[in-house]
């Protein structure tokens, strides 16, 4: 098979979520933990750290392995979904996965998979796992896939484990509370592991706690006052957001978007976690200058070293076009009030969204003063245009539909002066159908 035939046979002959939603979901490790034995337990050969959370789990992976590069280690990352092709989703040091390495993985190995009817984020992990050992990588840093206890990734034991945050999405298969769900994605904590939690309320808190106690793991909370490393964050009009840690040293990092500086201090949280576990010691070691040099290029250039796509991005000026994965109502909590802020003559939003999201709690958070084009993305999960118009008009939302994210950007771009602010979002998908003629 061709590169292009083996991606296709890995997303239409499995079960996968993405594309089918709740159908293509598979519960359970079994398949997993099988995987990996034939592979002769490929992430045992390596050090890991396990990311999970409701959102900003991507930019907090790619961050740390920003850093990690910059001091020497070699970093397998992966994440998922992907913008604009496979491969992304399996990286060592920024680089994907070699296409040819896919091919082989699945005409080798399909015979002993296809008999156990794996998911396609099933197969997908063991292949990265086992490419990381082939790879000889020094830490991986692995992304949840979905929730955390019953996740494929999860049969890992890493170094330090990771929650950015909690908050109501997927509540058809993790639960339809905040605490429900805070149960499921802490099912990553394991026994004498570290935890940084990056964001909780009360009600996550006392789960993270109480867990954490039962597995007798230290656990971090990156708000607590004594925890917080950013005490400062200013951004300017070049897209950089410029920190100021506790110690008083600055940095600045190119991923923009009110909600970053969350994420940021999630990282550096764990970062210094990782230094008391002497994977980063350096950094309580070195002068302040370098420190802060490495810090400034690691995340100056995350996008470069990582490949980090799709997170308050800017496409072009005059109209300014800016696109942001963000799916959820929690990621739309930070959107809508920064799009609120956005200094425009006009705001025009490029909108679809996948049809297992809670569009109403969405769509109530959506800036009122924007025009909005509807559209669908090309993912069989998205929900009509017609459809997301249908329950906009409720909100008082001046609309359009078009069938494509194509033709809802070329509308909005022909409508727009050079004053206007275009953003595009609402799915990850929308933004891979956006970003695949552009890039």
């Amino acid at each position: 098979m061709t590169y292009e035939e083996t991606t296709q046979y890995l997303f239409n002959k499995t079960a996968n979520f993405e594309n089918q939603g709740l159908s293509g979901y598979k519960e359970g490790l079994d398949t997993m933990q099988t995987l990996d034995e034939h592979f002769g337990h490929p992430h045992q050969h390596f050090r890991t750290i396990h990311v999970a959370g409701t959102n900003g789990k991507g930019s907090v992976c790619h961050l740390l392995a920003a850093m990690l590069q910059i001091s020497g280690y070699r970093v397998g990352l992966y994440t998922s979904p992907h913008i604009l092709d496979f491969s992304e989703r399996i990286k060592v040091n920024g680089r994907p996965i070699d296409k040819e390495y896919v091919t082989t993985f699945v005409e080798q190995e399909r015979s002993f998979f296809e008999p156990l009817n794996p998911a396609f984020f099933e197969i997908t992990t063991a292949m990265a796992f086992k490419y990381f050992k082939d790879m000889d990588v020094d830490i991986a840093i692995i992304e949840v896939g979905l929730g955390g206890r019953l996740d494929s990734t999860n049969i890992i034991t890493p170094i330090l484990s990771i929650i950015t945050n909690i908050s109501l999405d997927h509540t058809r298969l993790l639960g339809s509370s905040i605490e429900q769900i805070a149960v499921e994605k802490a099912g990553i904590i394991k026994p004498g592991v570290p935890v940084v939690i990056g964001e909780a309320t009360p009600e996550t808190r006392i789960v993270f706690d109480t867990l954490a106690m039962e597995h007798n793991s230290k656990i971090v909370f990156a708000e607590d006052e004594e925890n917080r490393e950013i005490v400062e964050v200013n951004d300017d009009d070049e897209g950089m957001i410029h920190y100021t840690q506790k110690d008083q040293a600055k940095f600045s990092c190119e991923l923009t978007g009110e909600f970053q500086p969350k994420n940021m201090n999630t990282t550096i949280c764990a970062m210094r976690q990782l230094a008391d576990l002497g994977y980063l010691a350096h950094i309580n070691d070195v002068t302040r200058a370098n420190l802060t040099e490495e810090l400034n290029n690691a995340f100056q250039n995350v996008k470069k070293i990582t490949g980090l796509m799709a997170r308050w991005q800017k496409v072009r000026e005059n109209p300014t076009v800016v696109c942001d994965m963000g799916h959820n109502p929690g990621a739309w909590n930070y959107l809508s009030h920064q799009l609120e802020k956005v200094e425009c003559h006009e705001l025009r939003i490029v909108f679809g969204i996948s049809e297992d999201k809670d569009v109403y709690s969405i769509l109530e958070k959506l800036p009122k003063k924007a025009t909005y084009f509807f559209t669908k993305s090309n993912n069989t999960r998205a929900l009509s245009e017609t459809s997301i118009k249908a329950f906009a008009d409720q909100f008082g939302l001046n609309s359009t539909t078009y069938s494509t994210v194509e033709e809802a950007y070329q509308a909005a771009l022909q409508e727009a002066s050079s004053g206007d602010f275009i953003f595009v979002g609402g799915s990850a998908y929308v933004v891979a159908d956006f970003l695949k003629t552009r890039i």
